[in-house]
């Protein structure tokens, strides 16, 4: 059972922040709500919180929020545990001496030390080898460290936040991570929510990152998203999550700087990156049509959502580590060969047009796959 479950809002009101949630976590859905509760209620602690989510997420802006309702006066110091090479990792996070080894000519603190008084967050955790993992158990039960070369015992004032995108259990599991440190980690685990289960927060994060992108540049017109094109917005999956919706929004600034921003170009020109002719660019029409409903509009130009071409998957490894083909082949087909019998009406023979196979075909899919046909006009 999930930590979140079990949370409630009496529990929430005993433990009142000593400042109120800022502007880091933006979202209404009940997914941030949530998120929002767990953040204020492990805030004032010392425990060690165990952000857990998807890459693009926004684990790194938990662990900020909680730095700062904290009230701690140390820094806020991050690092990713997964961009250091290994065999530099250990005296980037402990520090080293002089002499440590080649090229150590001064004593150097390392990320633990300036941490002191504040708070340590280790990103992608789940890459941190085995043998630092020990170290870094000990750190955590003696809340002291020793720099690399060193004999000295260095006491420190500490708060750690870890966060992976990868499934820590599994990896104990697997022995690829230690147990006992997973536990000593985990004592508050928060799951943060991908963009999938909070596509209704979309709309405030696009303005909210408009603005952003305003402030830091300095100079240019914003696009002005329509709300067709916020809707089309919430129907894509958004595999890269929250930093992909980033992405997007930055790249509206690029094609349609000042102009505004159409289903059809969130479509075709920022989900598939294809550069807007200079009709598209010019159709007033278009743009003034976008406010009608979905349906009414969808029904006289067929501009629905497209179903993603297999294109579209081609940068699935940038977003996760692994796939199970099979199984996800297998949940399209069930999918597709469903709703063509409920397109037809139950009618096998139609259905089987519909997706072009042969009758006697799509009747063996449906057994293997123990798809019942929906009761409907035909006997065929």
């Amino acid at each position: 059972m999930r930590i979140e479950t079990i949370i409630t809002d009496a529990e929430i009101r005993r433990t009142p922040p000593k400042k109120a949630i800022g502007p880091l976590i933006l979202g209404n859905s009940p997914a941030v709500q949530q998120l929002r509760r767990l953040i204020e209620m492990v805030a004032p602690s010392l425990g060690a919180v165990m952000v857990l989510g998807p890459t693009g997420a926004g684990k790194d802006l938990v662990a900020q929020e909680i730095h700062r309702l904290s009230n701690r006066q140390g820094r806020f110091v991050a690092i990713n545990c997964a961009a250091i090479p290994t065999e530099l990792l250990e005296s980037e996070l402990f520090g080293y001496e002089r002499g440590a080894f080649t090229g150590a000519d001064r004593a150097r603190q390392g990320r633990f030390e300036e941490a002191s008084g504040g708070t340590l967050f280790l990103d992608e955790i789940g890459d941190m080898p085995l043998a630092l993992q020990s170290k870094l158990l000990r750190t955590l039960e003696t809340h002291t460290i020793s720099r690399v070369g060193g004999s000295k015992e260095i006491a420190l004032d500490l708060r750690l936040i870890c966060a992976t995108h990868q499934n820590i259990e599994q990896m104990v599991e697997d022995g690829r991570f230690r147990a006992d440190l997973y536990y000593r980690l985990a004592v508050f685990p928060i799951h943060v929510p991908p963009l999938s289960e909070r596509k209704s927060d979309i709309p405030l994060l696009v303005e909210a990152m408009v603005a952003a992108y305003c402030a830091r540049a300095g100079s240019g017109l914003p696009p002005n998203f329509s709300s067709a094109a916020l809707e089309t917005l919430k129907d894509y999956a958004w595999p890269g999550n929250v930093r992909e919706l980033r992405n997007l929004v930055e790249r509206a600034f690029i094609l349609f700087s000042g102009t505004d921003v159409t289903a059809q170009n969130v479509r075709e020109n920022l989900l598939r990156m294809r550069v807007p002719s200079s009709d598209e660019e010019t159709n007033i029409l278009w743009a003034e049509t976008e406010g009608l409903t979905r349906d009414v509009q969808d029904a006289g130009n067929n501009a629905g959502f497209a179903p993603p071409s297999p294109e579209a998957f081609r940068n699935w490894f940038d977003y996760y580590d692994e796939i199970n083909l099979r199984r996800f082949l297998r949940d399209v087909e069930v999918v597709l060969i469903e709703a063509a019998l409920e397109a037809k009406d139950g009618c096998v023979s139609h259905a089987a047009d519909a997706v072009k196979l042969r009758r006697t075909t799509l009747i063996e899919k449906m057994k293997k796959l123990m798809i019942e046909r929906p009761q409907g006009l035909f006997e065929d």
